[in-house]
């Protein structure tokens, strides 16, 4: 079985190949866009997309945190409010049982029940509940959810999670503007170009309309099996498997499962698919490259036989 400190040094290898790749991805738009739009001039475009992709990694590693709370409009607790000075005390229980440092603690404004963490690592990390969690949910189901959270900052989940909503971002804004770009230019230049160019032209077109779906798979392929482990985590750490399970039954009943702030970029960051996409729901080949969690039931059966019951 995998422990915290492997699941640690693999979080940290698949974050730096998601930065790689992210650069290779921008830099060949940036080159296409060269390549047919400018011809064989200075390669500007390549450059100035290297240079973002870069930035961008950079700026997602020490600000990606404060990039995705600022998204969702999160806030401070307000401590003069008893169920926010209880989330206040139930993350700091936590992190004792887990052995960490106490995360900044936020709330967002949201009826639907949902939590997320975020940060870089144990010393720079953040949780975010919303409103309709805490009135949701008793003492001991946010424990189960603070400790699924918890959970993740340990196994820093976090800095891969919050790297991939900041280049998911960026690949497909660059995408979508190199697409335009170059349908643009398509219809205005009238040089002729040859069969080669021509395949280049195609070859290159495929690429940029697919890019942002490679960035959606680079955010599905870091989802599935971490939400199992910080399922596992949350029973470790309350020694109650049935409290997050009770928590994940209230969230899948509740009437309203859309968090109306979450995007493509973020939704993966949350403890449930905030989103209410059906395919979170199947087990199919497909549904594990694209969805960003998996089925709900599945993890409440796996808490349950933890806890003895199933």
């Amino acid at each position: 079985m995998i422990d915290f400190f492997q699941q640690q040094r693999i979080n940290k290898w698949k974050t730096l190949n998601i930065i790689l790749l992210s650069i290779i991805i921008l830099g060949t738009i940036g080159y296409a866009v060269d390549k047919i739009h400018f011809g064989n001039q200075f390669p500007a475009i390549t450059i100035v997309a290297i240079f973002v992709a870069v930035a961008n990694s950079i700026i997602s590693y020490f600000y990606g945190d404060k990039m995705v709370l600022s998204s969702v409009m999160a806030r401070p607790p307000d401590t003069s409010n008893f169920k926010e000075q209880q989330l206040v005390n139930v993350v700091r229980e936590m992190s004792i049982a887990s052995g960490i440092p106490v995360p900044a603690v936020f709330v967002m404004e949201e009826a639907s029940p949902n939590a997320f963490a975020t940060g870089r690592d144990e010393q720079h990390s953040s949780i975010c509940v919303t409103t309709g969690l805490l009135n949701t949910m008793n003492r001991e189901e946010l424990q189960g959810v603070i400790a699924h959270e918890i959970g993740h900052i340990r196994n820093r989940d976090i800095l891969t999670m919050t790297v991939v909503a900041a280049i998911t971002g960026a690949i497909v804004l660059l995408s979508d503007w190199a697409r335009r770009n170059m349908l643009y230019s398509s219809r205005t230049r009238k040089k002729s170009s040859g069969k080669g160019s021509g395949i280049l032209l195609l070859i290159v077109l495929i690429l940029i309309i697919i890019a942002p779906l490679i960035a959606r798979v680079m955010a599905m392929a870091v989802s599935r099996a971490r939400e199992y482990m910080a399922d596992a985590a949350s029973a470790e750490f309350t020694r109650n498997p049935l409290a997050l399970a009770s928590a994940l039954e209230k969230i899948q009943q509740h009437y309203d499962k859309i968090v109306d702030r979450a995007t493509v970029g973020t939704a993966h960051l949350f403890i449930s698919d905030p989103r209410n996409s059906r395919i979170n729901n199947d087990e199919s080949f497909f549904a594990n490259l694209f969805s960003t969690h998996p089925p709900i039931h599945k993890r409440i059966m796996i808490l349950k036989n933890m806890a003895g019951v199933v």
